[in-house]
């Protein structure tokens, strides 16, 4: 991304963030602003080798980009996935292995912008990550459940290689947050790669 524009999506953000009218848009404007921003700091990381933020301010940086074919959705993954994080993007959740590594990478994210896909997403479809260390790591969807938000069995290693997507549940409710969580789980394609990575962390949206 050349410096001009992102310096003009950067001056968008700023904007926006001020802005107090209109709820909703503020909200989708906002993801959407981020995601641009997000996705050209995941170039540049990738081209220096270590991690870039996306804006001067951010406590956080890009650390996978995930696709749903199907869907036709593709979304930068940040790293942590505080309140704060979720506004600008789906989270990784800390102690979990990074998205395209080993173990259950866990990911968290709004019902209401970039996650609200998930509903969508059907048993036998593929979702693609691009890992930090630049390899697609194909993955098929094998189950989605609703749990709730205290279940830490979602975050736990189930002896296979697998990508966990999680929000809050249900998708129409009015009402943020909630006890519920819709939890989609997807298994590595025996044909993908990824490097390796470990751990727990927790379920919180």
């Amino acid at each position: 991304m050349k410096a001009g524009v992102r310096a003009m999506l950067v001056l968008g953000l700023v904007c926006v963030s001020a802005w107090q009218a209109g709820e909703a848009a503020y909200i989708y404007t906002k993801a959407w602003l981020a995601q641009r921003l997000i996705a050209s700091a995941w170039d540049q990381a990738r081209s220096t080798g270590g991690p870039v933020k996306p804006w001067p301010w951010a406590d956080t940086y890009p650390v996978a980009r995930i696709e749903a074919p199907r869907q036709r959705e593709s979304m930068m993954v940040l790293s942590g996935a505080s309140g704060r994080t979720l506004a600008f993007g789906p989270g990784h959740v800390d102690g979990t292995p990074l998205p395209g590594g080993q173990g259950n990478s866990v990911v968290s994210g709004h019902r209401d912008t970039h996650f609200a896909f998930l509903r969508e997403l059907r048993k036998g479809d593929a979702l693609l990550v691009q890992a930090a260390n630049g390899s697609t790591v194909r993955y098929l969807v094998a189950a989605s459940e609703v749990v709730h938000r205290k279940d830490m069995r979602v975050l736990l290693d189930a002896g296979d290689d697998r990508i966990t997507l999680v929000t809050c549940f249900p998708f129409d409710s009015p009402v943020p947050g909630g006890p519920l969580r819709y939890v989609v789980v997807a298994t590595r394609s025996p044909s993908a790669q990824a490097s390796p990575a470990r751990g727990r962390g927790s379920l919180e949206i």
